[in-house]
């Protein structure tokens, strides 16, 4: 069954918000004895944007069925659109013949039973939690697939933007990255840790939250961040809880205090080449309160 946009969200905010940051199950660097793979099936959206960087693309069998829809998708959607895309069931990736499956911890536990009784390579990998884990699990999927350079060079192109992307002076300016139903990221999340890195004091981390929660837009009111990082270009895509949220009375009239800013979901929950992305728009987004607030 295909989860919507919204729910895969959701879902890799509450694995990342119940799990460790240990390395998931299979995600040991590869035994010397692996065969390099030549048919890899990627079943994350996260996992696509770090093959579409580091693979050999005629490697590549097919991509998460998220990829291929806009909302939801890490990568350009026309180069998405080149792949075969499969969901979250054994037929669709059994179909594609993979001699690897790289899988992240939101796939159901049937799929996965299945993908191992068969006797296929899985990988599987977590939703980062830290800059540092990231770069390790971009080392260990390069590596597995006997890329190990061209995982190098995406973790120097990562460092390079985020030391791009930091602050030239001034204070830390209060933020609170907002998506549908409230769902915020707070401590112990690469969200926070960007937005440390770019200039940005969490608001969610003042409030005591860890990880993921609930931040109703009443108690956001109460102690308003002087930025609201939200999906506002994707308020006509179906959003309801977003469009809700963003033309809500209260919050127009707190204007003055709150200053709204486009921050794509799309760039909120994965790493590797996302990274890249979520640190020049915060980057931008801090200048910009600079020149126009004095902040």
């Amino acid at each position: 069954m295909r989860r919507t946009p919204a729910s895969f969200l959701c879902a890799l905010a509450l694995t990342a918000a119940s799990g460790s940051c240990a390395p998931a199950p299979g995600n040991a660097p590869a035994a010397q004895g692996d065969r390099i793979p030549r048919r890899i099936v990627s079943m994350s959206p996260c996992i696509d944007a770090v093959l579409m960087e580091v693979a050999d693309p005629r490697t590549i069998a097919a991509i998460s069925h998220y990829s291929h829809d806009p909302r939801a998708t890490s990568i350009p959607i026309n180069l998405a659109r080149r792949f075969p895309a499969v969901a979250d069931e054994a037929e669709d990736i059994l179909a594609m013949a993979p001699d690897l499956v790289i899988a992240g911890t939101h796939v159901s536990a049937p799929t996965l039973a299945a993908i191992r009784r068969l006797g296929i390579p899985l990988m599987q990998v977590e939703v980062p939690t830290s800059v540092a884990q990231d770069e390790a699990q971009i080392t260990t999927i390069a590596r597995r697939i006997g890329r190990g350079a061209q995982g190098q060079q995406l973790n120097r192109r990562i460092n390079f933007a985020l030391r791009a992307a930091a602050p030239q002076g001034g204070r830390p300016v209060s933020a609170l990255i907002w998506q549908s139903s409230g769902l915020v990221p707070g401590k112990d999340t690469l969200a926070n840790e960007l937005l440390t890195r770019t200039g940005f004091r969490n608001l969610s981390v003042d409030m005591g939250l860890a990880q993921w929660d609930i931040v109703p837009l009443e108690d956001m009111l109460v102690r308003p961040p002087q930025v609201l990082l939200a999906g506002v270009a994707n308020m006509g895509a179906g959003d309801a809880d977003a469009n809700r949220m963003l033309s809500h009375p209260a919050l127009r009239s707190a204007r003055s205090q709150i200053r709204i800013a486009d921050y794509p979901s799309s760039m909120l929950h994965c790493g590797g080449p996302v990274i890249i992305r979520a640190a020049a728009r915060l980057a931008e987004i801090r200048r910009g309160l600079s020149t126009e607030r004095g902040l």
